[in-house]
């Protein structure tokens, strides 16, 4: 869970993941990166934490983005199923259960989704986001991954095996770290599936539309550059063995 000056929303939502936790007969943790928050984020969830289901907080100083705490966060997390869950609970943590059956199915990287006919938006975005979200998404088809109706929704699912082989290769920091992780898993060859899920808008986001609109296409032009002629060495592996496996 990245947060960066959450201390309003922090506590109430992890009170929340932790009592669905305490139902769950599967045993959990609870990481929390702070990304450099100005405020008490790193108090609070310290204060959450319990013996059954602990909140580890991960704090450094200065603010490097929602997708550089997310390579920290996974980077320490323990667990055989890695859960990227928003600080402000947009999707509830009880839609874990959808995602987690897609992964007993056989799906690495699961993916919670806005934009499927399926999917319950129950509290809209302001007009102008979700006008310039979908836009991002048609540049995102265009010029990033394409397969997926919705790249940026807070709630994604892997396995230990994919998040570990995937998230040490991203190199952006900020929004656009989920469309890089996406085509960095569809290189890699791991399956992939998209859910509906239940979403309910925050008025209290982080992002500021217009500055960050520009920051995330130079982002996205970024990623497109550098994974056209970047390849991640597992598939190369396999290429090699496949070719080493053909009679002669």
């Amino acid at each position: 869970m990245p947060a960066y000056n959450e201390e309003r929303r922090l506590g109430p939502s992890l009170e929340r993941v932790l009592a669905y936790l305490e139902q769950q007969s599967f045993p959990a943790e609870i990481v929390v990166v702070d990304d450099g928050s100005r405020d008490q984020t790193s108090v609070v969830a310290r204060r959450c934490s319990n013996e059954r289901t602990p909140v580890r907080v991960i704090r450094y100083a200065n603010n490097r983005g929602k997708g550089y705490a997310v390579r920290v966060g996974m980077s320490e997390a323990q667990g055989q199923l890695m859960l990227l869950c928003d600080a402000d609970l947009s999707t509830p943590i009880e839609e874990f259960e959808k995602l987690a059956a897609f992964v007993d199915d056989g799906y690495d990287v699961v993916i919670g989704s806005r934009a499927l006919p399926e999917s319950d938006l129950r509290v809209h975005q302001p007009w102008l986001r979700e006008r310039l979200g979908r836009t991002f998404n048609l540049l995102v088809r265009i010029l990033g991954v394409r397969g997926f109706a919705d790249t940026q929704c807070g709630f994604k699912l892997f396995t230990r095996r994919a998040a570990q082989d995937i998230f040490p290769r991203l190199f952006t920091d900020r929004w656009v770290f989920d469309v890089e992780a996406l085509l960095v898993a569809q290189t890699l060859s791991y399956r992939i599936r998209e859910v509906p899920v239940t979403w309910v808008n925050s008025p209290a986001t982080r992002v500021n539309v217009l500055r960050d609109a520009v920051r995330t296409v130079w982002d996205l032009l970024r990623v497109r550059a550098v994974w056209l002629v970047k390849r991640p060495r597992r598939r190369l592996v396999i290429e090699e063995a496949a070719s080493l496996a053909r009679p002669k």
